[in-house]
């Protein structure tokens, strides 16, 4: 089977794996970003990549619409894509009635969208997951008009730090005296490790392995900010055991350029 076969089959298991937990998606740690502290430093994160001025923005992978709701917030246009349907179907309740924002179903490494028609693109927690990274930062380029933002939140998922190898072992010891989490994303384990392991970065996205391909693909002006100030956010407001999971993975938001 060739590369596009096999990239087929991978995308829908992924899609597969995703629309089966869009229901939940939200009860699951870290993906709902509430109103408060954590909706703040979103905001703040996002102003300092993409600067304070309204955008016409492209949300790749939105899944149900948190981070459309931070971009929305800020006064942007938004344009969010997924290729989940069931993952649509609940960002579309959620924003129901709302302007300036539109969902479409696309694959967000294949956007088909307009050349040059967007001033930023912004995605979370997708490039983990890229079949063909390459072909979707070519893509991203091609969509920015010149001088125009990407800004990237992911983290290297695979391995944990250090602290966060304790952290987890005191997760294990909570879920066995309180039960396990049935929304946490080891609810799905075996899928979750069946989908990293056929990945390009299935050993773990970091910034080291990812900065070259951008600057490969013509991005320039490249910076990367701590992810810390979300994490401390998320903490005022989490139990333990989710305090302990803002330890576990190594994370980072990456901005850059199209040349102008």
């Amino acid at each position: 089977m060739n590369m596009d076969g096999r990239n087929h089959h991978l995308k829908e298991d992924i899609r597969e794996y995703w629309s089966k937990r869009s229901e939940t998606f939200d009860l699951a740690f870290g993906h709902r970003i509430p109103p408060g502290p954590e909706l703040e430093a979103w905001a703040a994160a996002v102003r300092r990549g993409l600067g304070s001025e309204p955008l016409k923005i492209l949300e790749l992978a939105c899944g149900t619409g948190e981070v459309t709701n931070v971009l929305l917030s800020l006064g942007h246009e938004v344009t969010a894509l997924d290729f989940s349907e069931a993952m649509l179907n609940v960002a579309r309740r959620k924003h129901a009635g709302r302007k300036r924002v539109r969902f479409i179903l696309a694959d967000a490494e294949r956007t088909m969208e307009p050349d040059e028609s967007y001033d930023a693109v912004v995605c979370r927690h997708l490039v983990w997951t890229l079949t063909a990274p390459e072909q979707a930062l070519a893509d991203w380029y091609r969509v920015l008009k010149p001088g125009g933002k990407l800004l990237v939140f992911d983290g290297d998922w695979a391995r944990p730090t250090p602290l966060g190898k304790l952290a987890s072992y005191a997760i294990r010891l909570i879920d066995r005296l309180s039960g396990a989490d049935p929304h946490y994303d080891g609810a799905m384990s075996d899928c979750h490790q069946s989908i990293m392991q056929r990945l390009p970065f299935g050993e773990g996205l970091t910034v080291e392995k990812l900065v070259p391909l951008i600057e490969a693909t013509g991005f320039e002006n490249i910076g990367i900010a701590s992810h810390a100030p979300i994490a401390a956010a998320q903490r005022k407001t989490a139990d333990l055991r989710n305090r302990l999971r803002t330890r576990l993975y190594r994370r980072f938001i990456l901005s850059c350029r199209r040349p102008g």
